[in-house]
């Protein structure tokens, strides 16, 4: 494929997501603070169920602030790795102690337990302020591979690449938009007659997933002649 001018050609998918609250249901900061750090490893989904009874509990960072990891157990039991989690929470809401306080710069929610680059971009993003990164969930590492824009699989170095052909005017939507395009039509078997970017799409242009489908009806068609003979 011929190199790709991605500063243009990004420009469709931004318009099709942008300004798409992120799938977290939250009402404010705080809560979408706690809610990225609860949803690691975990879903989506999950955390907002989770998430009403909790923050019933504790309405603000200064409630958390005052309770103990036995206070929050009740709560996020059901959460993967909620050990880890009730930690961090315990710690950032004591270093924060109340909600005007929150950050909203990469290196101070960094800096905070349980906020890596992936969860400060997305706090960043739906705080509306000026991006410092390129949001990297596990979506917009299968959308960033298969459009071409880099050829790894480790977050830290597949935000670099994204950040090196994008400006970053665009960051912010990119990011969040390739992992829209990730949950609703470039999932693990993608979708790409649906796909607006597949005119630019590397996976699509070299024939992948042509050989996938044609692939996956070969295989259809053995196990249907397995079937058969029995």
């Amino acid at each position: 494929m011929a190199t790709i001018n991605w500063e243009k050609e990004i420009q469709p998918l931004i318009k099709k997501y942008k300004g798409k609250k992120h799938p977290l249901e939250y009402n404010n900061i705080y809560q979408l603070v706690i809610m990225v750090v609860l949803s690691a490893q975990d879903s989506d989904k999950h955390i907002n169920q989770v998430a009403p009874a909790f923050f019933k509990a504790f309405p603000n960072m200064r409630s958390l602030a005052k309770a103990d990891a036995d206070a929050l157990m009740p709560f996020l039991n059901s959460v993967r790795n909620f050990g880890n989690k009730i930690k961090w929470l315990t710690a950032l809401s004591q270093k924060i102690k109340d909600d005007k306080n929150i950050p909203t710069n990469m290196d101070a929610l960094t800096a905070l337990s349980g906020i890596g680059r992936k969860s400060a971009n997305v706090i960043m993003r739906e705080a509306g302020v000026k991006a410092e990164g390129v949001i990297v969930d596990l979506h917009v590492i299968r959308v960033a591979n298969r459009l071409g824009i880099t050829k790894s699989e480790d977050p830290k170095k597949i935000e670099q690449d994204i950040m090196k052909v994008i400006p970053q005017k665009d960051w912010a939507e990119a990011g969040m938009n390739m992992s829209f395009l990730g949950r609703e039509i470039c999932r693990p078997k993608p979708l790409c007659p649906e796909c607006l970017m597949k005119p630019v799409c590397e996976f699509y242009q070299k024939g992948f997933y042509d050989k996938m489908i044609l692939q996956e009806n070969t295989s259809k068609k053995t196990a249907a002649k397995k079937i058969a003979k029995k």
